[in-house]
């Protein structure tokens, strides 16, 4: 409710009625990258009361319509790469579901803290690198395409606050990255024209920083579509800070906005050897402990926060890693096998391989 009274001022409101929203979210989705290897490792999904099930079925269901996947050039354990991608994108959208390919533009994972060139392209020089970024897109989308599960939506890079393929793509040469960015975007509108091409970020809560990052992408003529950010509470800042960064974003560039990236603990304790990424109780959000009553009112405050956009320019959710549940071999290194999962506890299957209540979210949208 808005009031146009002086700050401090009472106002009156007779006959309040609250109907459930009517707008709804066009993205309820999550990223599944992980559920090929664990179901090649033996990992089993099952539904809230214990039937064992396709995990993809499952997240139907639940009232999920899209799911992301990762792409890396060629990485060690033959994962990720394109020849997986296209296998699972028959499976998703053999479920009637949407689908995002998230382009990382490395053989490994790439984040603000690393955004490291495929062993194949190290030595390119920079014009070599915009054709590699080119072909490489195009690549895997056209694959995409003639198989018939034409990608929906497609991230050109991964949380690249501070750029990509560096040091050639570094925030520290925005005419270079705006090069490279717009090569990936050429690539994906000549497979598709009607596929949605986003920049995604991970800066959920800095208003100033998303504003740093996309004035910069503006002013050097980078072409996009959407924008994804990445929205953690314990690392991203507060609710409040993220409602004002992504309702800003929405209208100073007058783009659909949508949460590439977001999840919390069901639990503190691990289900493998390897310490989780948020374990102590300090590391929480105020207000929601790490319980599936907590998980679930996490999800859904921030699915409210996407849903509220003003101009109907929230999109919707992607849940980080649903399906990554502790199989031993699954872990985060794809050059180790013997690495561990630090974020079993933040799954949507919780370590009985049930589907939690948190799924449950995205069927009330």
């Amino acid at each position: 409710m808005y009031s146009d009274a002086n700050a401090g001022n009472w106002i009156n409101v007779d006959d309040l009625t609250f109907t459930s929203g009517t707008t709804g979210l066009s993205v309820k989705g999550s990223d599944i990258s992980s559920l090929a290897k664990s179901e090649a490792l033996g990992g089993v999904y099952r539904t809230s009361s214990g039937t064992t099930g396709d995990a993809l079925a499952i997240l139907k269901s639940s009232g999920m319509n899209y799911a992301r996947l990762k792409v890396w050039v060629n990485p060690a354990d033959g994962y990720n790469n394109k020849t997986r991608v296209l296998a699972m994108a028959q499976r998703i959208k053999a479920q009637g579901m949407k689908l995002l390919v998230d382009f990382h533009y490395s053989d490994t994972w790439a984040d603000p803290g690393a955004q490291t060139k495929p062993a194949a392209w190290a030595g390119h020089s920079y014009s070599q690198l915009k054709t590699d970024v080119y072909n490489h897109t195009y690549d895997v989308l056209n694959a995409l395409k003639a198989q018939g599960t034409t990608a929906d939506m497609v991230q050109i890079g991964n949380e690249i606050n501070g750029g990509m393929l560096w040091s050639e793509g570094s925030t520290d040469n925005w005419a270079q990255l705006a090069g490279l960015l717009n090569s990936g975007y050429s690539a994906a509108k000549a497979v598709s024209s009607s596929t949605v091409v986003a920049l995604h970020l991970a800066k959920g809560g800095d208003l100033t920083g998303t504003r740093w990052w996309f004035d910069n992408a503006v002013a050097n003529g980078v072409n996009f579509d959407a924008i994804g950010l990445s929205y953690y509470g314990y690392w991203h800042g507060s609710l409040y800070d993220f409602q004002t960064t992504l309702d800003d974003a929405a209208a100073r560039y007058s783009k659909p906005v949508f949460v590439a990236e977001t999840a919390y603990p069901f639990r503190l304790d691990s289900d493998d050897s390897l310490v989780n990424q948020i374990d102590t109780t300090g590391e929480l959000v105020s207000g929601y402990p790490a319980s599936t009553a907590g998980q679930t009112a996490w999800l859904r405050d921030v699915m409210n926060i996407v849903e509220a956009v003003p101009n109907g320019r929230g999109l919707g959710v992607f849940y980080w890693e649903a399906t990554w549940t502790a199989v031993t071999g699954n872990g985060w290194d794809p050059t180790d096998a013997t690495s561990g999962n630090g974020w079993e506890n933040q799954a949507l299957f919780g370590f009985d391989d049930k589907a939690l209540p948190a799924m449950s979210v995205f069927s009330h949208r």
